[in-house]
């Protein structure tokens, strides 16, 4: 989304309500296994993305897993940032000492502009601070800017493995390799590195509490014969893989190419319109997948109007709508699971959703 758009929209939605932080107490396991609720960068619509305050809250609220998107640093650590241009995300700009390292590059056909990890060490990382990257859609979180570190997936891991003792509930991790082909070319391969941290944490089995997730196809091929965790296609709408794995993520949706991606992968992450496009008649995309055996965990539920189906809007475009309603028409459909940046209401969603009795 560009500033233009934000702006355009703060001025057709003047006088906004924004949403108090929420959290739940004592979150309970859903009551049969089966659905999980994935925190999408952490707790990322009531704190900055990728943080550790952003996750704790994430967990808090009852999230089964949290979802680090991995880039590398220039000495090869794998931090927490969701793209590796950090422009956006944290206050590098206002550091006179890293203005020369501000650059243009071109990464999966993209040209951009900014500050970018693969060019600092993580000491040098460490000396930033992060901030909203969507200040006009989330104003309420900008108080927490300057409060957290960009974290490494060390940290995050570790994170979840002391909520995991302190809470008694499995939490897991969710993280997605960034570009892989992109950082493999400049000499920062990250599938080595991602498997090694996991098994350093024990988690090298199918029935780790551990997704691994990529919008390419070849690193996901190549994983599925470093690890044993489960690993998850991504698919978006529009586009097709920046490695040219596959024609379009159009023909990968399909049945034929759903067997395809059952071959080296457990499950799919589809976007929310392959699933319920702007008709507002879902496709066939959940009974697809699972007849092919493969999992589904659409993303990503935000419930600002401006993100939701046209169906469960309720409001000015930034003003929360039915978010908790739309995930339901999800459940209904069958997914396995779900992204969502607010988990205290996929959580309350899911566990009410599970606990209505079956007609």
């Amino acid at each position: 989304m560009t500033r233009t758009l934000l702006i355009a929209l703060m001025l057709l939605a003047p006088g906004i309500a924004f949403a108090q932080d929420r959290t739940m107490e004592k979150p309970q396991p859903p009551k049969q296994p089966g659905v999980i609720v994935i925190a999408h960068r952490g707790a990322s619509g009531e704190r900055p993305e990728h943080t550790l305050l952003s996750y704790g809250l994430a967990i808090e609220q009852g999230a089964d897993f949290i979802e680090p998107d991995l880039v590398p640093t220039k000495d090869g650590v794998l931090v927490a940032r969701h793209e590796n241009n950090i422009a956006d995300t944290t206050d590098v700009a206002s550091h006179p000492e890293f203005a020369d390292r501000k650059t243009t590059k071109t990464i999966d056909g993209e040209t951009l502009t900014g500050w970018f990890t693969e060019d600092f060490t993580l000491a040098e990382l460490k000396t930033l601070r992060a901030k909203e990257r969507l200040p006009q859609v989330r104003p309420g979180n900008t108080k927490y800017d300057g409060q957290a570190q960009i974290p490494t997936f060390d940290e995050v891991i570790a994170l979840a493995k002391k909520a995991s003792k302190q809470t008694g509930r499995t939490i897991g991790v969710y993280p997605e390799t960034k570009h892989p082909t992109y950082f493999a070319s400049i000499g920062l391969p990250t599938d080595q590195r991602l498997v090694d941290k996991l098994k350093a944490a024990g988690w090298d089995r199918a029935d780790a509490p551990v997704f691994i997730q990529s919008f390419e196809v070849n690193n996901l091929k190549k994983l599925k014969g470093m690890t044993h965790v489960r690993l998850i296609q991504l698919m978006a709408k529009d586009g097709g893989p920046a490695d040219k794995a596959a024609p379009s993520y159009a023909a990968m949706s399909t049945p034929e190419g759903l067997k395809a991606v059952a071959q080296y992968a457990y499950g799919i992450g589809p976007e929310r319109s392959q699933i319920l496009p702007a008709s507002g008649t879902p496709t066939s995309l959940v009974a697809d997948a699972h007849a092919a055996g493969l999992k589904v965990h659409p993303w990503t539920f935000r419930a600002e109007n401006f993100f939701l189906s046209p169906q469960f809007r309720a409001g000015a475009p930034l003003e929360h709508g039915r978010i908790a309603e739309e995930i339901t028409f999800f459940l209904k459909l069958g997914v396995d699971g779900f992204f969502t940046d607010f988990p205290y209401i996929g959580v309350q969603a899911r566990n009410a959703f599970l606990a209505a009795p079956a007609k």
